[in-house]
């Protein structure tokens, strides 16, 4: 159905109690990739030592239950889309204080912009989690790019510039994926069959399933916090990206940071595919 702008903007806002454990976190950050060389990266992967990234909050408290079956649609009053239709285009997290391996919290989720592109829709979904004494954990925003959802009517949306510093990067390293990465990273909860069904891949216009755009963003926070930040999880602030180009689980990400103060300036690129952007107009805010 075409989306109708008045009644997604007017909804109200829902509410959902969600909670996770250790056991959460731990398969989270080994479905990025954490444990797998020769360190065993005990901070991400041990429960005695545990940190917890604050990317963690994008899949806290999703996990499937057994035997649930795989969405189809998103529904959100106003939209109801074919996932074929559909990308995850962009997304920003800012944690509030550390966040911990045990926990409950309450998300409210509304939908703050509706952009027409023309021959697409970007959804804005903003959600923000308050804990059960009522302080706010996290905040975050998710660019849905609807295609073939544009025309009904709405604004375009800002143009935001991706320039990058006029100098080489302070820090270049790389972060390889394993052909069953997606596999595993749907397990924190994003069932989609856009990244395990070959045949609804192709259906969706790609040659094989893609990996989580959510995975390659947590990949890039676990190493600006390995990199960058001493290991100490409790120092990234903020991501941002936006979701560029797809990566195929077996390819490897090269990550570029450019450091100003507290902030931040990130780009990932495929060192197979010469550099073809996965995530660009990113940016992170550190704390000291």
């Amino acid at each position: 159905m075409p989306i109708d702008l008045a009644a997604a903007m007017a909804a109200p806002p829902t509410t959902k109690t969600i909670s996770w454990t250790t056991r959460d976190v731990l398969l989270y950050h080994l479905s990025l990739g954490a444990g797998r060389g020769a360190d065993p990266q005990l901070r991400w992967t041990y429960e005695q030592e545990l940190q917890v990234l604050p990317t963690f909050a994008l899949v806290a408290g999703q996990g499937p239950s057994a035997g649930e079956l795989a969405p189809t649609a998103l529904r959100l009053t106003g939209c109801d889309i074919d996932l074929r239709r559909i990308l995850h285009a962009g997304q920003a997290v800012t944690v509030h204080r550390p966040l911990p391996a045990i926990g409950e919290a309450t998300i409210t989720t509304r939908i703050a912009d509706l952009w027409d592109k023309g021959k697409a829709a970007v959804i804005v979904l903003e959600h923000s989690a308050v804990d059960p004494a009522g302080e706010l954990l996290w905040t975050t925003r998710m660019q849905i790019w609807a295609r073939g959802e544009g025309g009904f009517g709405g604004e375009a949306g800002p143009t935001e510039d991706a320039a990058l510093p006029a100098r080489e990067p302070d820090l270049v390293v790389e972060r390889a994926t394993w052909p069953d990465q997606a596999l595993l990273y749907r397990l924190n909860g994003d069932l989609n069959p856009l990244h395990a069904d070959p045949a609804f891949a192709r259906a969706a216009g790609f040659e094989a399933p893609i990996l989580h755009g959510l995975c390659s963003y947590g990949i890039l926070a676990g190493a600006v916090v390995e990199e960058l930040l001493d290991g100490d999880a409790a120092r990234l602030a903020a991501l941002e990206v936006r979701f560029a180009g797809t990566l195929t689980p077996g390819e490897t990400l090269r990550l570029r940071m450019w450091r100003e103060a507290d902030r931040l300036q990130l780009l990932a690129t495929c060192v197979e595919r010469d550099d073809a952007p996965v995530l660009t107009h990113a940016g992170a805010l550190i704390l000291s």
